[in-house]
């Protein structure tokens, strides 16, 4: 059995030379904002190098098309301004900056 990290999204991405770092955050279960919202914290840390993270790019965006055809997921810029702002509006409070 392989071990298992979840993530609720990505804190930050630092590159190096050709080192790239990605920091991997999830939701505190106890921490909490000035909205009573829950705060990311850093959960761990994902390191390789400039043309790995290129590729994986690459299929993150394919799996994204995926998603996107399948009509998982919708991208905001494909849809109107008052769609694109009433979604925003209406999930303002959880929205995660990673999907913006």
């Amino acid at each position: 059995m392989s071990n298992e990290l979840y993530a609720d999204g990505i804190g930050e991405i630092t590159i190096t030379g050709t080192i790239v770092r990605i920091d991997l955050m999830s939701l505190s279960a106890t921490d909490r904002d000035d909205n009573n919202n829950p705060k990311p914290v850093f959960r761990q840390r994902i390191i390789m190098p400039v043309d790995a993270f290129a590729n994986a790019v690459d299929l993150m965006q394919k799996a994204l098309g995926g998603l996107v055809e399948a009509g998982a997921v919708r991208r905001i810029g494909d849809m109107s301004a008052a769609a694109a702002a009433d979604i925003q509006q209406a999930g303002a409070s959880n929205a995660s900056p990673n999907f913006n």
